[in-house]
């Protein structure tokens, strides 16, 4: 769309919008029944909403137009969503008006992003609304978003290719043993700019932060952590604790282990590739026995991963598998680093529903995107494994769409 001489750079197809807002609407009814509509306020889901990255909030009623409520950038959601309904607002009292004079209402309930706003904004929210009563929507918008359009699996898959190309066959080429982890970061983003590797990525669970991803040398693999996930590092600094620390070196006879995403156009695909400094020959046993393990845990957890499979399971599987291949010390972590799960979904956040974890009872979907990520940590040298991005399709199994080699890659000093 042109309006006042500028372009969009791309407009969601409005069929597209329609067909999420049709998944919210049902999930609605299953999980908030009664509710009038659902309230959204992150940025990351009015994008997926109304096909704006807004500032402010959307109305999506239980049945009729939605409406974009936007604080600042009208003009920009104008261009770039195409939604009917486009509002200015600066206050909360205002929204139970403009909402009625745009010809829907509020209701006497609606499901509300809580996850959205603040804690302080959240209440000012309620007093606006009062009496109305207010019902958690986070978990509709979480599963609505799990399911992924035939538009939203072709971004995904383009990603993947890229990402694929990025980390096994042009980042070899650029690094070498004796560079820091944190010149190694640099030649990641490097070849990812340019592949066209957006340069931003996005997390969901609160207080949770990503830039770039973590790139491990050596005993930072098991490097104690407060990210939610397996793999240690020293990162940047304290402050900053992502990327690669300018005082660790790679060297000879280390794992080095990236596990970095890949973001175009607003979606992320997540892969982890290890490299080895030195020959193949030379990969001491204890890493080579992991690498392998993972190898095939991912395997058999994309075997599993069919319509209709429980996460739960999944993991299960994976967690048994380890057991039998005599890595279940590391598996997913050393000591107080481990994390009980092996993948989660992915999309607009790296962390997206369902997490394939114990006691998640989710049956998977054609259409889903899934993170599996089985790594191993080895006492004294580091953390090896694999993390591919995998879309769920039929029986056959998941099928993974950011390349289909999983070896170390060995580079020469």
């Amino acid at each position: 769309m042109e309006q006042n001489g500028f372009t969009a750079l791309e407009r969601a197809p409005r069929a597209e919008l329609e067909a999420r807002w049709a998944r919210v609407r049902r999930l609605l009814q299953e999980q908030c029944p009664g509710a009038s509509g659902l309230l959204a306020f992150s940025r990351v889901n009015l994008y997926w909403l109304a096909g704006h990255m807004g500032n402010g909030a959307c109305w999506l009623p239980a049945a009729g137009e939605p409406v974009l409520l936007c604080r600042k950038g009208i003009e920009r959601a104008q261009l770039e969503s195409s939604l009917d309904r486009i509002l200015t607002f600066r206050s909360y009292s205002q929204l139970d008006g403009l909402l009625a004079e745009a010809g829907s209402p509020l209701g006497d309930s609606l499901a509300t992003e809580y996850n959205g706003l603040p804690w302080s904004l959240g209440q000012k929210l309620e007093q606006a609304l009062a009496p109305r009563r207010l019902l958690a929507g986070d978990r509709v918008l979480a599963l609505a978003r799990m399911v992924k359009t035939p538009w939203e699996l072709a971004k995904l898959r383009l990603a993947g290719e890229r990402h694929h190309r990025c980390l096994h066959d042009l980042l070899p080429g650029r690094i070498r043993p004796g560079m820091t982890e944190r010149a190694i970061s640099h030649a990641c983003w490097e070849v990812f700019f340019s592949q066209g590797h957006n340069g931003h990525m996005r997390m969901g669970a609160f207080g949770e932060e990503i830039f770039l991803g973590h790139v491990s040398a050596g005993d930072s693999g098991n490097y104690p952590s407060v990210f939610d996930g397996p793999l240690g590092l020293r990162g940047e600094h304290p402050a900053v604790p992502f990327m690669g620390s300018a005082g660790k070196v790679w060297s000879a006879g280390e794992p080095l282990t990236c596990d970095v995403g890949f973001c175009l156009e607003g979606y992320l695909t997540d892969k982890t590739q290890v490299y080895f400094a030195g020959r193949e020959a030379d990969v001491p046993p204890a890493l080579a026995r992991a690498h392998a393990a993972s190898i095939a845990i991912q395997a058999r957890v994309a075997e599993l991963a069919v319509p209709g499979a429980l996460p739960r399971d999944l993991w299960r599987a994976a967690k048994a598998a380890a057991g039998q291949q005599g890595v279940a010390e590391g598996f997913m972590g050393l000591g107080r680093n481990q994390v009980s799960f092996v993948g989660h979904g992915i999309g607009l956040h790296i962390d997206e529903f369902p997490p394939l974890a114990d006691k998640v009872e989710i049956p998977l979907e054609p259409g889903m995107v899934l993170a599996v990520e089985p790594k191993i940590g080895v006492p004294g040298l580091g953390m090896v494994g694999v993390e591919n991005t995998f879309e769920v399709g039929d029986a056959a199994g998941a099928r993974c769409i950011t390349g289909d080699a999983y070896d170390m890659v060995c580079v020469a000093g």
